[in-house]
């Protein structure tokens, strides 16, 4: 929460900071001619503001086991981009594993895959346990009974209560809010 209101004075501090700072250019300029006249001309330009650009972070090569994100938002006295690659672990899991089973190796390429525990478990129920120092079937199912620390671990697969969600959207909303402020 405190963090939050940090974030929120920040704000407020650069839109009155720079709330001056976004006049428009003023150009004045008198002339004098022998036709005894006088003009007076008064030019006012308003220009937009530069554009932030997100980066491109590109995902179309299919080799790849990478997830780009960017973004990007400008307001009429700030722009900010950024963007970021994500490895994709299952996916890097897969590709090893076909290039091994491709070889010839389909032992190692099983074994690959018994990494994540729904291959494990899946391997344990149907009944073919996944290989383990180079021995498969019943020998492996015995040695995983002697090494019950070298079972892949089953991962919490995290799943959002009512309050977080709420909370979640409550700060998405005053995003958005202060967004608007700032653009307008």
């Amino acid at each position: 929460m405190k963090a939050k209101l940090i974030a929120i004075l920040i704000v407020l501090v650069f839109l009155v900071g720079f709330a001056n700072a976004a006049d428009p250019i003023v150009t004045q300029s008198t002339s004098n001619s022998t036709v005894k006249s006088n003009t007076t001309a008064k030019t006012t330009i308003k220009t937009n503001p530069p554009s932030a650009i997100s980066p491109s972070i590109n995902a179309s090569n299919s080799d790849l086991c990478a997830i780009g994100v960017s973004g990007a938002v400008q307001t009429q006295i700030i722009g900010i981009s950024t963007g970021q690659a994500y490895r994709d672990a299952n996916c890097e899991r897969l590709k090893i594993s076909k290039v091994l089973y491709d070889m010839g190796m389909k032992v190692a390429a099983v074994s690959v895959m018994c990494q994540d525990w729904r291959t494990f478990d899946a391997m344990a129920k149907a009944g073919t346990p996944c290989p383990i120092d180079g021995k498969i079937g019943e020998e492996a199912k015995d040695l995983w009974k002697l090494n019950k620390r070298e079972i892949p671990k089953q991962e919490n697969l995290k799943t959002m209560d009512r309050g977080e969600f709420l909370h979640t959207l409550v700060n998405g909303i005053m995003g958005v809010l202060l967004l608007a402020i700032l653009v307008i």
